[in-house]
């Protein structure tokens, strides 16, 4: 028994007795649990017997244990009106539809490689296979595991509105998408995954929910706070008054992923938009829970702030993380390769910046921001390398453009080379590995009409220019919008055979941080010394011709086949890399 009422289970538990234990923090009014509603579209019907009388059990906690069979449709009559349960793990007809009791089943324990032995491979369920489910992304499993992946990264599967969506806009935080293949789908995938030797990540929104589930979390208790707005309107509740059971719904969320459906890891979204002055920052609460319950498990956490806290263990006054997105390599690194300067990129674009990048991501570590006119970050010298997850693609660098487009032809090569070679963890966007040339554009299925309508007129307004181009901004509700963001899988057989060979490299370098970084800002060559290895680097538009000690060096690998070592001078072509091994000479 726990101290509160509401450290206990949330929602509805199948007990081996045959009885469901229902419980719910409602301290807005007195629940009461109706059993196999009828259904309606787009909605919950009347009740079929009358409904049911809660205990309080103190701190606006209702519960009740009655045999009721795991399958059973319910939902909370509270308010007058017949509301979904808040800790659903499973919701069959979506938002608006009842819940439904779930008792997963059990899985043989897996444990998910280290950080410095991941390779992770970022996908979206419903774009990632032309079925669109969980069942539908099992048939290419064995090929990522084949490539080096070991741990698929799933973007958000929380129930969010309609039947396609990137899904940060969820609302029933326990509840596996029911257009994906509901909770059952979710569990055969991971099983599946597992049977690779692939773990899986599961990204968790816990900075907001989507606004079509305000009004139907509200009707429970305050679950949102007038303290702080975020980019997506009014904040969580995580340090205000009636917080704590608040609290406990989203950690319990994130403790069921892992023990009911063999998640490995969680990927935590967009931290800096989590406002929390409790002494124990949610993160850092759902990171020491996880671990409780699971060592081994892995938490990563998003985090736009370049702030070593996150990974920082928790004696020491950090969340404890066990890695963190490293947005400023990405930005380094792309700015060199393709010229861009727009918008947040306008920080970039030196090749000093990359070199600094490659010690630690950090590019921002104190300094002046000129885009933000002020200093930012913090120094991360603390931090091993490898709880930073670098990449070249990502579903926001993708996703957030105007158009979807993925990184330019030219650009792939060297920008695979860097990553997967860094001493950082490498994360892969589905398709970049064999050169994918669907975009991957911004795409949603709002139920609720005043919402699609701000979502649609709010994209087309942060795009506005592109309008001079000739281009209309795809219509992120539009399932043209959706489908022509699935993957083609076709591709460049000559950059997949580069990911391959690279992927095999890696595992050949030493783990930690590079021994030395060398750079030419106006010849714009990169030097990275890792072991007894050297990535080396041409960032320029032009041929590079560079010397090496004869008799020292051998080549292991090259991004381009015009790429030449002989008589101790290395011929990279534009945009090209080469590993090379340095041994003394006989």
């Amino acid at each position: 028994m726990s101290e509160y009422p509401w450290e206990r289970p949330l929602g509805a538990r199948p007990l081996a007795d045959g009885r469901t234990e229902f419980r719910v923090w409602a301290p807005s009014g007195e629940p009461r649990l109706i059993l196999d509603p009828q259904r309606r579209r787009g909605s919950i019907g009347p009740p079929r017997t009358p409904p049911l009388a809660m205990e309080h059990v103190g701190h606006g906690v209702y519960e009740l244990a009655i045999e009721v069979a795991s399958g059973t449709d319910y939902c909370y009559l509270v308010g007058g009106r017949r509301r979904p349960d808040p800790a659903s793990r499973w919701q069959p007809y979506g938002l608006r539809g009842p819940s439904r009791v779930y008792a997963p089943a059990s899985a043989p324990v897996f444990m998910p490689k280290p950080m410095q032995e991941q390779v992770i491979y970022e996908l979206h369920v419903g774009t990632f296979s032309e079925q669109g489910t969980f069942a539908g992304a099992i048939p290419h499993l064995a090929e990522l595991a084949a490539l080096g992946v070991t741990a698929i990264e799933l973007m958000p599967v929380a129930e969010f509105p309609g039947a396609r969506g990137w899904g940060y806009d969820g609302v029933y935080l326990s509840a596996a998408q029911s257009s994906y293949g509901g909770p059952v789908g979710l569990q055969e995938l991971v099983r599946a995954a597992h049977d690779h030797g692939l773990a899986v990540i599961l990204d968790v929104v816990y900075n907001h929910v989507g606004a079509s589930g305000n009004g139907a979390l509200e009707a429970f208790g305050p679950y949102f706070t007038a303290k702080y707005e975020t980019f997506w309107g009014r904040a969580i509740n995580y340090d205000d008054a009636r917080c704590d059971p608040v609290r406990e719904w989203v950690v319990q969320s994130a403790e069921g992923w892992v023990r009911d459906f063999g998640i490995d890891g969680l990927r935590l979204d967009a931290i800096h938009a989590i406002f929390d002055g409790s002494p124990e920052h949610i993160v850092a609460a759902v990171t020491r829970r996880v671990h409780a319950l699971a060592p081994g498990r892995l938490v990563i956490a998003e985090s736009g702030r370049n702030d070593p806290i996150v990974t920082r263990a928790a004696q020491l006054g950090g969340y404890g993380c066990d890695g963190a997105w490293a947005d400023d390599f990405h930005h380094a690194l792309r700015t060199l390769t393709t010229d861009e300067h727009d918008g947040y990129y306008a920080d970039f674009g030196q090749l000093t910046q990359l070199a600094k990048a490659f010690h630690r991501p950090h590019v921002f570590d104190g300094n002046y921001s000129p885009v933000r006119r002020r200093r930012f970050g913090a120094p991360a010298q603390e931090t091993p390398v490898e709880r930073f997850v670098v990449f070249c693609q990502n579903h926001d660098q993708v996703g957030n453009r105007a158009f979807g487009d993925r990184l330019p032809h030219a650009a792939r090569a060297l920008s695979a080379f860097c990553v997967l070679l860094s001493p950082f963890t490498p994360m892969l966007f589905m398709g970049e590995e064999y050169g994918e040339d669907a975009p991957f554009q911004f795409f949603c299925d709002h139920i609720d009409k005043r919402i699609a309508d701000a979502t649609r007129r709010g994209r087309r307004a942060e795009f506005a220019a592109f309008a001079a181009f000739g281009q209309e901004i795809p219509d992120p509700q539009a399932q043209d919008t959706f489908l022509a963001s699935k993957l083609t899988r076709a591709g460049d057989p000559a950059l997949a055979a580069l990911y391959r060979e690279l992927l095999a490299v890696r595992r050949l370098l030493p783990v930690g941080e590079a021994s030395d970084i060398r750079y030419d800002s106006a010849a714009r060559w990169l030097r990275v010394v890792r072991g007894g290895h050297e990535l080396v680097c041409n960032f320029g538009s032009d041929e590079l011709e560079l010397s090496v000690v004869p008799g020292e060096a051998r080549m292991i690998l090259a991004t381009h086949p015009t790429v030449a070592l002989a008589d101790g001078r290395l011929r990279l072509p534009a945009l090209g890399g080469a590993l090379l091994a340095t041994e003394p000479a006989c």
